[in-house]
């Protein structure tokens, strides 16, 4: 397995289809159904090395198994912490330890950029990737941010890994 970043001959399509089934997979009965079936292909195609983050991938034998973004914190309020925007992987490749490989390249290289503090953001209901990252290092600061998605009402609950 490898994990590197995004270069400029990778598969963008493919990297977006780490997305897509990631989603269809760790949201199923958190999102509303009818959502998560209509994400089209290649959704997140034009978002990928965008708005300042930085994207790695990890890679099975030359194939996109895993996503990952990180950049400053987008929020004004936490403007002295990193920002780890997402982890995904297909979900033929989850309990493999790759998201936590995944997780530990995005925290060095946020900790090499001079951040001590890192935040994340998760769905309260996400109860797996809660757990994940708790086992990480991060906790839960209390602080929230409703959402909706799909139409469903929904809340994110912010995490934080100080060093």
């Amino acid at each position: 397995m490898e994990i590197r970043h995004i270069n400029p001959g990778d598969d963008l399509a493919a990297v977006s289809e780490v997305y897509e089934k990631s989603w269809k997979y760790a949201y199923r009965n958190i999102i509303p159904d009818e959502y998560l079936d209509s994400i089209p292909a290649g959704k997140w195609i034009n978002g990928i090395n965008k708005n300042g983050r930085t994207d790695i991938i990890a890679l099975d034998g030359g194939k996109i198994i895993g996503a990952a973004s990180f950049c400053p914190s987008r929020w004004e309020k936490f403007g002295s912490c990193g920002e780890i925007v997402s982890v995904y992987l297909l979900p033929e490749y989850t309990g493999r330890g790759i998201g936590s490989e995944l997780l530990r390249e995005c925290i060095r290289e946020l900790e090499w950029l001079g951040y001590r503090s890192i935040l994340l953001w998760v769905l309260e209901g996400n109860v797996p990737a809660r757990r994940f990252y708790e086992k990480h290092g991060f906790v839960d600061t209390g602080d929230s941010m409703d959402d909706n998605i799909g139409g469903r009402d929904l809340r994110e609950i912010m995490y934080i890994r100080r060093e």
